[in-house]
């Protein structure tokens, strides 16, 4: 099944998300795909089950659903996503909640939710015009074509192509593991400011961020390198 969402593999995944959150030792985070497939989308009998309830009952189960994947969002780690092959439906929606995505040869990226029938949920249309503009991704969402690496990379949905997305995506968490805790947080944060705030609002948060960095080790021992 490639991966398909049902509620166990959802249970699983928010479990995980949990347990990263809950560990002050984490540094990053990678998500990928078993096998061939990242994620082929939703189980959709499996998850929706009664089609026939009310539509507000319907909402609050959707949202339950939702929230199983988005707590990857709200990790103040680095969070990268290694597309190794399809991550249609809600499964590109799990992608598109890291902060970096990486994609193999294989990948697609499956915006796929009109060609069934289904309105896009699991904050696919938000994720998606973040990423790729509003233009973009109306047209992505109208169309339901799976988009291929190389596009993926061309627009701004995948900031890197490699070989072996599991290896690149590894190499980056590495990297960002390497940096101070406090700063890779902030750094999330401020970016979140920015795409949605005015520059006042950004700045006020910058001013405070930048000062209190001027405090850790790695920038005080360039300083004085720089000095001498």
């Amino acid at each position: 099944r490639r991966n398909a969402l049902d509620w166990a593999l959802l249970d699983e995944l928010a479990a995980a998300v949990a347990a990263v959150a809950d560990d002050p030792d984490a540094r990053a985070l990678v998500v990928t795909g078993a096998g061939k497939g990242f994620c082929a989308g939703a189980n959709l009998a499996n998850l929706f089950g009664d089609l026939d309830r009310p539509t507000d009952q319907m909402r609050d189960h959707l949202m339950k659903v939702y929230a199983s994947f988005l707590g990857i969002r709200d990790l103040t780690i680095p969070t990268i996503a290694a597309v190794n092959g399809a991550a249609i439906g809600a499964g590109m929606n799990v992608a598109l909640a890291c902060d970096v995505v990486v994609a193999g040869p294989h990948a697609g990226f499956g915006p796929t939710f009109a060609e069934i029938g289904l309105h896009p949920g699991g904050g696919c249309s938000w994720m998606l015009t973040e990423r790729i503009g509003r233009g973009r991704a109306t047209a992505a969402l109208f169309s339901g074509a799976v988009i291929g690496a190389d596009e993926a990379g061309a627009i701004g949905l995948a900031d890197r192509l490699a070989d072996d997305p599991v290896a690149a995506a590894l190499e980056l968490a590495r990297l960002y593991a390497g940096r101070e805790p406090k700063l890779m947080a902030d750094i999330k944060q401020s970016v979140r400011i920015a795409s949605t705030s005015d520059l006042a609002t950004s700045l006020e948060f910058e001013s405070w961020a930048q000062a209190e960095s001027m405090r850790n080790e790695r920038f005080r021992t360039f300083m004085q390198r720089f000095a001498d």
